[in-house]
């Protein structure tokens, strides 16, 4: 398995169920995972997809890079993160 690469362009789909509501394009995938986390709905959030490259990630995955010690931004919990 390749190391992420959280510089890499990256693009954020939100979708609820199955159908994507919106897609928005970061320059770093570090950006859109930051977005993910700290302002998109938590509706929206848990059926999102993170394409970076040709991979493509899920809410579990973005999560994961999001507490990942590689993760380079400082994490701002705020009240739709944490679902309050």
């Amino acid at each position: 398995m390749k190391e992420f690469d959280f510089q890499a362009a990256a693009e954020l789909f939100p979708a609820r169920g199955r159908q994507i509501v919106s897609y928005k394009r970061f320059d770093t995938a570090a950006l859109a995972i930051q977005y993910a986390i700290e302002e998109l709905d938590p509706a929206l959030l848990q059926h999102a997809v993170l394409q970076v490259d040709d991979e493509r990630y899920d809410v579990g995955a973005i999560q994961d890079f999001y507490a990942s010690a590689a993760y380079p931004f400082e994490r701002h919990f705020s009240a739709k993160s944490s679902g309050k």
